[in-house]
């Protein structure tokens, strides 16, 4: 799926069938549904989650917390725009 596929599927109620937890996040989150999005990534143990973990409570506002899960996503601290972000996480997790 491209991300140009996933932003027109904000359109509808319910995310595309068949996205990976992670980027069902994304999309629950971009939908405005944080905790939603957050139930998904705080369930799934991987790098990949803690960095869509960081990515939420730097949504949230939450620095502190976000600059823990971003040292266990092995990532440094975003400073780019929020929708820069989301972008290129969910560019990352749709290439794989």
């Amino acid at each position: 799926m491209s991300l140009e596929t996933l932003r027109a599927a904000l359109r509808e109620a319910h995310p595309p069938v068949g996205l990976t937890p992670l980027v069902e996040a994304m999309w629950w989150e971009a939908k405005g549904d944080w905790t939603r999005a957050h139930e998904i990534a705080q369930a799934i143990d991987s790098r990949d989650a803690a960095w869509v973990h960081a990515y939420l409570h730097r949504r949230e506002g939450d620095e502190g917390n976000a600059g823990y899960w971003y040292r266990q996503a092995g990532r440094r601290a975003a400073h780019i725009p929020m929708d820069d972000e989301w972008r290129e996480i969910t560019e990352e997790l749709l290439g794989r």
